[in-house]
């Protein structure tokens, strides 16, 4: 009984050893990142909340080092410098990389397809969106780790934007690429210009419009105390950031750290799409008081547009890696009854 008296005192220092070895083993990840928003945003708030996520549930393991407002690179060249290991990984958009292969713009920004979030993220993760967009990231030597969608974009104009109809002769400020192409079949005209031009043309009616982003945001910069009209729910745009990684940087990491940032993006996808549904309902019923006509169209003038929309889609897709995507969203969307030949 001695003997044992003696040994029991060693055992929880052999325990407690043990314990600070295995500690000591803990394999740590160090992420710099950068998101295009400012910090102050929604989103850019939201973005701190995936970081504070990943590094709790990581337990300190993977420690992030986040960087906002394209504070190290430009938010076009984010993919490029993640690629490159300047960053390791980037939160902005695949739409910004159609210059690489127009397939970015079907991960990137569809525009009329999906009606919701919700809709668009069950494409990714149970259409086969994640499989066929990231055979597309990888070429690139990037991995795409998911989607954060903040919904549908409403429109701003000088002048009532009711339905179909109303968008002939329409000038409008545009973001490049395809939009471009689905106005246009639908006998407007847009304008491309750096958003920074925007109240400038607003103001001295070379434009009528523009398109900028949510209806929350849009009250937030302002656009409604120049113009009154706008279209609520969105329907034309509903762009998909993203978070993307260096794949080699992706590969090493532990596969626990992996899972966890994995599913932190999917929670980050949920509060995304939560938090600006209340926030435009909220600013659309304040514009309401303020004298800003919110029209909502028909469903025979949102399938207008899809048409429109789709139509673009099929030029737009020239390459295999478009068409693909392109193919994939067309089966989905038809199985949502969104499209219906």
């Amino acid at each position: 009984m001695r003997m044992i008296a003696k040994l029991a005192p060693a055992v929880p220092a052999a325990l407690l050893a043990a314990g600070l070895s295995t500690a000591a083993m803990a394999e740590t990840t160090s992420l710099r990142i950068q998101t295009h928003y400012a910090p102050e945003t929604v989103s850019g708030k939201l973005a701190a909340q995936y970081i504070d996520n990943v590094q709790t549930m990581s337990n300190g393991e993977i420690q992030i080092e986040m960087f906002y407002s394209s504070s190290v690179v430009k938010s076009v060249e984010a993919f490029d410098a993640a690629a490159t290991g300047i960053l390791d990984c980037e939160m902005t958009s695949g739409a910004y990389q159609t210059g690489k292969n127009p397939a970015f713009q079907f991960v990137g920004d569809i525009m009329g397809g999906y009606s919701t979030p919700y809709q668009q993220l069950s494409w990714l993760y149970y259409g086969g969106g994640m499989e066929a967009a990231q055979k597309l990231y990888n070429q690139f030597d990037m991995q795409l780790i998911g989607w954060w969608v903040y919904g549908q974009e409403s429109l701003s104009s000088s002048k009532p934007i009711r339905n179909a109809d109303d968008f002939k002769d329409w000038k409008f400020r545009s973001p490049p690429g395809m939009e471009t192409k689905i106005f246009e079949n639908m006998g407007a005209s847009p304008i491309v210009m750096d958003f920074t031009e925007v109240f400038t043309a607003l103001e001295s009616g070379i434009i009528d419009g523009a398109d900028a982003s949510g209806l929350a945001n849009n009250q937030s910069l302002g656009l409604y105390d120049l113009v009154k009209h706008a279209n609520y729910p969105g329907f034309h745009s509903m762009p998909s950031d993203h978070l993307a990684c260096n794949k080699a940087k992706w590969d090493a990491m532990p596969e626990s750290h992996r899972r966890i940032m994995s599913v932190a993006m999917e929670s980050l996808a949920l509060r995304t799409a939560l938090t600006f549904e209340k926030k435009n309902a909220e600013a659309a019923a304040d514009l309401k008081t303020k004298g800003v006509t919110l029209y909502a169209w028909s469903d025979e003038d949102l399938q207008k547009f899809r048409n429109a929309a789709q139509a673009a889609w099929v030029d737009f897709a020239t390459t295999p890696e478009a068409k693909a995507l392109v193919e994939s969203h067309m089966t989905y969307l038809r199985q949502l009854g969104l499209v219906q030949n």
